[in-house]
């Protein structure tokens, strides 16, 4: 297994997951990031580039303001 496939690194979930099961997990890949669903890891990750997953944090925290 290539050491960059998202299954093998270290997911971090959501702060903002509550603990109620509804969770996302993210993981760094080399220019990317990984985005999973955690209550089902292994039915697959999108993956985006770094630039367009700061622009999508960026929105994020416009539209909560």
């Amino acid at each position: 297994m290539n050491a960059m496939e998202p299954s093998t690194r270290y997911w971090r979930r959501s702060s903002y997951s509550g603990g109620n099961g509804n969770c996302v997990e993210v993981t760094t890949l080399s220019g990317a990031i990984a985005v999973r669903d955690s209550k089902a890891p292994n039915a697959g990750v999108l993956v985006v580039d770094r630039h367009r997953w700061a622009e999508f944090l960026a929105s994020l925290s416009s539209s909560v303001r």
